[in-house]
C-alpha cells in the first residue's frame, strides 16, 4: 500500500505513474480506495485530461483509465465513509500498483479477442481445444465471456481463473460464496440468473459482487444502484454462481410458498431452461462421459450419484461392493443429474417424484444399455445408473461356479417337459445371469421360448423377449396370459411379485409348459412357504414345482496375489462363526493381498454360491399348507441338498474365495 495522498497530490501520482509506465509497458492495475467526493473525481479527471488520457467513470465506482495506445489502467474506488464531510485536501487516496503482463486493449467488451488470444498462447497443451474454429456470431467475433467458455474445452474453474487473471479481478471460489452473507433478497431472481451475479455483504458497509462475466458493465451498474454503496468485483465461474444462486434462491422459494400461480410458473420454466442449458454444456457432458468410462474400466455394475449438504458423493458398485470415486469437480450436482435424465429420456422438470428410464449408449467403444432410477432426497435428486454391456457373452453352466452335483441336478431339471423351476436370492445375487444361462441351454430350434423381463438384460438370439411396461398395462401377469396363447414350450418370467402372477405361472406349468422364474427369498426351501403365502394352493404347488435353486455372489480372490494362511486360535476366537462353518485351527485357507491387477483390493470378479433343491419324494410330500420350513430343509439335506454354506466353504478351501466373503454372503443354518 502506497502512502496516503490528498486530492491535490493524487494527480501528481497519476502523472508519475504514466511517466514510469509508457504505452509499451505491460498493463498496470491501480487499486484505489478513496473517501469519495466530487472534488476528488474532478482532480483526477483534470490530471488525466492534461496527460491526454481518457478517464471513464462508471456508477459502480470502477474507474478505467485508457491511454492513447489503448493500454488500460484500472482503478477501483469505493467509499470509506459516506457520512464524512469532505474538506479541502481531506480525501484520502490509497494507491497500490500491480503488474499484469497481459496485452489488454480497449474497453472490457473490446478485450474479448485479446482474451481468446491469451488462452491460446498461455495454454499450449490445450491449444487444439481452445482455438475456436467457429465464431458464435456472423461477424466472426465473440459476443460475451459465456460464448468463449461454451466454445472452449476448459473446465468452468479453469476458465474463471483465466478471466480473473486477465481482467485483474480477485478470484472467489464456491466455498467462499457459500459462506458469504447473501444479499439476493434485494434483487429480482430473474435478474441474478440472467446476469450470473451473486451479491454479498463484505461488512463495514461494503458490498461484494461475484460475476462470471466482468465485461457486463451494465449489470454491474444496476447492482451498484440497487445496493446504494461501493462494490468490490470478484470473478467466479458460471457453474459456481449458478450453484450458489440455486442454493440461496431455492431456499427462499421453499419458504415463501406459492404467492401466485403466474410468477411460480415463470420461475419453474426459467429453472428448467437453466438446467437444460447447464446439462448441455461441454463440462457437464464430459463429466458424465468420464463417469461412464470409469465405470466400464472398473467393471462396475452400478453408479450411485448422491447429493449431500456440501458435497456430491459418487460411488460405483464393483464386484458387489460400493467403492467411492472422486466426484466431477467441474459439474454442478443438479446439472449432472439433469444430463443423466436427458440421456434416459426423463422429465428434468419433475424433481419431486421418482422416475425410471433407459438408454443405449456407446461408452469406451462399447455398446452399453443403461437403466436410470432417480429419487428425490433432502439435498436434491439422487440417481442410480445400472450398466448392462451388450457384448456380455452368455455363460456355460460350468462357468457359473456350480458344483458337480448341483450342475447334474440342474441339467435333469432342464430336461423336464413341463413344470416350474424357481431361482431365489436377494437383489444383485445373479439370478438373471443364471436364468439367461439356463435359457441358452434350452434354446434349440425345436423349442419356442417366450420371456417377460424387467429389464431385458441379456439379448438371446432365437428367444422372443419382452419388456414389461406397467404404464400401458403390460405387466408380468398380463404378458403371461398372452403367452399361453402363443404356443410356447418354455416361458420365463423375470420375477413373481404378486399373487396374480404366481397363480398364472402355476397354471401355465400345469398346462404343459416349462416355466422358469425368480423369487426373493433367503434360501431355496423358503420358496415353498413364500409361494403359499402368495395364495398358491398347496396341491397345485405340489404338482408343478420341480426344483428350486438358491444362490449368492461372492467376490473371487485375485489369482495373482492371493495368499495362503493357516487358521490360528486367535482367528477362531475373533469370530466364533468359524467353528459353526466347520473351520478349525490349523486348516489352510486363502486370503486377499492386493496387486496392480485387482486395484489393490485382492478380489477380481465374482463367483456363484449355490444350493439346488429337487422337489421329489419326501420333499414333495411335505409341500402343502402349514409346511414347516425346518422340516423341509432337513428332508432336502437327506435327499442330497448341498447348502450355500457348504458350497461356499468348499470354494474357500479351494482358494476360489476367502473366509471373509463366506461369512459375508451366507448364513449358518
Amino acid at each position: 500500500m502506497a502512502p496516503i495522498l490528498s486530492p491535490a497530490t493524487s494527480g501528481a501520482a497519476l502523472s508519475g505513474l504514466a511517466a514510469d509506465h509508457p504505452a509499451h509497458h505491460p498493463m498496470m492495475t491501480l487499486s484505489l480506495v478513496l473517501q469519495h467526493c466530487d472534488n476528488c473525481v474532478s482532480a483526477i479527471l483534470a490530471e488525466a485530461t492534461s496527460l491526454h488520457m481518457q478517464l471513464v467513470i462508471h456508477k459502480t465506482m470502477v474507474i478505467h483509465v485508457l491511454s492513447g495506445e489503448r493500454k488500460i489502467i484500472r482503478l477501483e474506488a469505493r467509499h470509506e465513509d459516506e457520512r464524512a464531510a469532505c474538506h479541502k485536501n481531506s480525501c484520502r487516496i490509497f494507491m497500490k500498483t500491480t503488474n499484469n503482463y497481459s496485452e489488454v486493449r480497449g474497453s472490457p467488451a473490446e478485450l474479448l479477442p485479446g482474451f481468446v488470444k491469451r488462452l491460446n498462447d498461455s495454454i499450449p497443451d490445450k491449444t487444439e481445444n481452445v482455438v475456436f474454429s467457429e465464431m458464435p456470431n456472423a461477424g466472426g467475433e465473440f459476443r460475451s465471456i459465456r460464448s468463449i467458455w461454451e466454445t472452449s474445452s476448459l473446465s468452468a474453474g479453469e476458465f474463471a481463473d483465466q478471466v480473473a487473471e486477465y481482467y485483474g479481478y480477485t478470484r472467489i471460489t464456491l466455498p467462499e460464496l457459500m459462506a458469504a452473507p447473501a444479499l439476493v433478497e434485494r434483487f429480482s431472481r430473474r435478474f441474478l440468473r440472467e446476469t450470473m451475479m451473486f451479491p454479498f455483504d463484505c461488512g463495514g458497509g461494503r458490498f461484494g459482487l461475484a460475476v462470471a462475466d466482468p465485461t457486463d458493465i451494465a449489470a454491474q451498474r444496476g447492482a451498484q444502484i440497487v445496493l446504494r454503496g461501493p462494490i468490490m468485483i470478484a470473478v467466479a465461474s458460471f457453474e459456481e454462481i449458478a450453484e450458489v444462486l440455486s442454493a440461496r434462491l431455492g431456499r427462499e422459494e421453499e419458504g415463501s410458498g406459492a404467492a401466485s400461480a403466474g410468477p411460480a410458473s415463470g420461475a419453474a420454466e426459467e429453472s428448467v431452461d437453466r438446467l437444460r442449458d447447464l446439462a448441455s454444456g461441454a463440462p457437464v457432458v464430459r463429466a458424465v462421459n468420464d463417469l461412464l468410462e470409469k465405470a466400464i474400466d472398473l467393471r462396475a455394475s452400478d453408479i450411485h450419484i448422491e447429493p449431500m449438504r456440501n458435497a456430491l458423493n459418487v460411488r460405483m458398485r464393483v464386484d458387489g461392493l460400493l467403492r467411492t470415486v472422486p466426484a466431477p469437480a467441474d459439474a454442478l450436482p443438479q446439472a449432472l443429474i439433469s444430463r443423466i435424465k436427458i440421456l434416459a429420456g426423463l422429465n428434468i422438470a419433475e424433481r419431486r417424484l421418482p422416475q425410471d428410464g433407459a438408454a443405449r449408449l456407446e461408452v469406451a467403444s462399447q455398446d452399453v444399455d443403461i437403466r436410470v432410477a432417480t429419487m428425490p432426497t433432502q439435498h436434491g435428486e439422487s440417481a442410480v445408473i445400472r450398466l448392462l454391456p451388450r457384448d456380455r457373452g452368455l455363460l456355460d453352466l460350468p462357468k457359473l461356479g456350480l458344483g458337480t452335483d448341483d450342475e447334474r441336478k440342474i441339467r435333469r431339471l432342464l430336461d423336464l417337459p413341463h413344470g416350474m423351476i424357481v431361482i431365489t436370492g436377494p437383489t444383485g445375487s445373479g439370478k438373471t445371469t443364471t436364468l439367461a444361462t439356463m435359457l441358452s441351454v434350452l434354446n434349440t430350434p425345436f423349442r419356442k421360448i417366450l420371456t417377460i423381463e424387467d429389464p431385458v438384460e441379456y439379448e438371446i438370439a432365437g428367444v422372443n423377449q419382452s419388456q414389461v411396461k406397467p404404464a400401458i398395462g403390460l405387466t408380468f401377469a398380463a404378458a403371461l396370459r398372452a403367452f399361453v396363447r402363443q404356443d410356447p414350450d418354455v416361458i420365463m418370467v423375470g420375477e413373481i411379485r404378486d399373487a396374480e402372477t404366481a397363480n398364472i405361472a402355476i397354471h401355465a406349468a400345469l398346462t404343459g409348459h416349462l416355466v422358469l422364474t425368480t423369487l426373493h427369498t433367503e434360501t431355496a426351501v423358503a420358496a415353498v412357504p413364500r409361494l403359499l403365502d402368495l395364495g398358491v394352493e398347496g396341491f397345485l404347488l405340489r404338482s408343478t414345482l420341480r426344483g428350486v435353486i438358491g444362490q449368492r455372489l461372492a467376490r473371487a480372490l485375485c489369482d495373482r496375489c492371493k495368499t495362503q494362511k493357516r487358521l490360528t486360535e486367535a482367528d477362531i476366537l475373533a469370530d466364533p462363526r468359524h467353528e459353526t462353518y466347520g473351520l478349525s485351527i490349523g486348516e489352510s485357507v486363502w486370503e486377499p493381498r492386493g496387486c496392480e491387477r485387482c486395484g489393490g483390493v485382492g478380489y477380481r470378479g465374482r463367483v456363484g454360491v449355490f444350493e439346488a433343491l429337487e422337489v421329489g419324494g419326501e420333499v414333495r410330500n411335505l409341500v402343502g399348507s402349514g409346511v414347516d420350513a425346518n422340516a423341509l430343509d432337513e428332508a432336502g439335506r437327506r435327499a442330497g441338498l448341498t447348502t450355500m454354506m457348504d458350497d461356499a466353504i468348499a470354494k474357500c478351501r479351494r482358494g476360489v474365495t476367502s473366509v471373509a466373503e463366506v461369512l459375508r454372503v451366507t448364513t449358518a443354518r
